[in-house]
């Protein structure tokens, strides 16, 4: 599975090229009216790349089921599952060891699978946290948040995710 935030992955911080920029899917545009100007940010481009994974996509965002009403129309994505967080006050036990406050939960909810996260978020600290903890292989890719998902990122996925299903 493919684990894949928004902010910082598919929204960068800096805007995208005006090439992919205002470009929706099926004339599904950020200028909408949704009351968020970054959605312009989105490349409909990345919809078809994600789709292309030899893995089941999931949004592991805090924008939740607005993923799929919101990006995943822009992205021609079908509607995905999404990670629901759990509480800060049920589960805090990522706070005292560094870790992303996402870890915990994706490695729970990976329930045993090998996975694939992109987030521009992770650190190192998360990276060892889930080889030591996850019983099967993990990708735990950081995407650069200025610039947001690119080919290379994508790349990088594709050719892990080939490796595992092929040889691993």
């Amino acid at each position: 599975m493919v684990f894949v935030d928004v902010d910082g992955v598919l929204i960068p911080f800096r805007p995208r090229p005006s090439a992919s920029r205002g470009r929706g899917v099926d004339g599904v545009d950020g200028g909408d009216g949704s009351g968020n100007p970054l959605l312009e940010r989105l490349d409909p481009d990345d919809g078809r790349r994600l789709l292309s994974l030899a893995g089941d996509l999931v949004w592991a965002s805090t924008w939740m089921e607005d993923a799929n009403g919101v990006v995943a129309p822009r992205l021609g994505l079908p509607t995905l599952p999404v990670v629901d967080w759990p509480d800060d006050d049920e589960d805090d036990s990522w706070s005292a060891t560094g870790l992303h406050w996402k870890t915990v939960a994706l490695t729970r909810w990976a329930a045993g699978r090998a996975f694939v996260w992109l987030d521009d978020e992770m650190t190192g600290a998360d990276q060892r946290w889930v080889a030591t903890h996850h019983p099967m292989p993990a990708l735990l890719h950081r995407v650069d948040p200025r610039s947001g998902l690119t080919e290379a990122d994508l790349a990088t996925v594709a050719e892990w995710l080939h490796g595992y299903n092929g040889t691993r």
